[in-house]
């Protein structure tokens, strides 16, 4: 799930996986970290899992979660865009 909101010049997005899924690590890889898949760690809670980035506003990244080597989609994404790999990559929109 995907919570937005303005604060002063960036807007605070929080990004959330539900409980159900489990995993040892899961990282958010997208345009906001040039697709590293180690900066951007989601930490585990009793409610899942979730990382807060702030990003500038009026702008779509496109990113995607990584779990214990697979590659996860957002499915309360804004939208999707295809990639390269005959798959596609879940958007925000700031």
């Amino acid at each position: 799930m995907l919570k937005k909101r303005l604060e002063g010049t960036v807007v605070r997005v929080t990004f959330n996986i539900p409980a159900p899924l489990t995993a040892q690590t899961i990282t958010l890889v997208g345009e906001f970290n040039n697709w590293s898949e180690t900066a951007t760690p989601l930490l585990r809670s009793g409610e899942g899992w979730s990382t807060t980035m702030d990003l500038p506003p009026n702008h779509s990244f496109q990113y995607r979660y990584l779990a214990d080597g697979r590659w996860l989609n957002d499915w309360s994404a804004d939208r999707y865009e295809p990639n390269e790999f005959g798959g596609a990559n879940s958007v925000v929109y700031t």
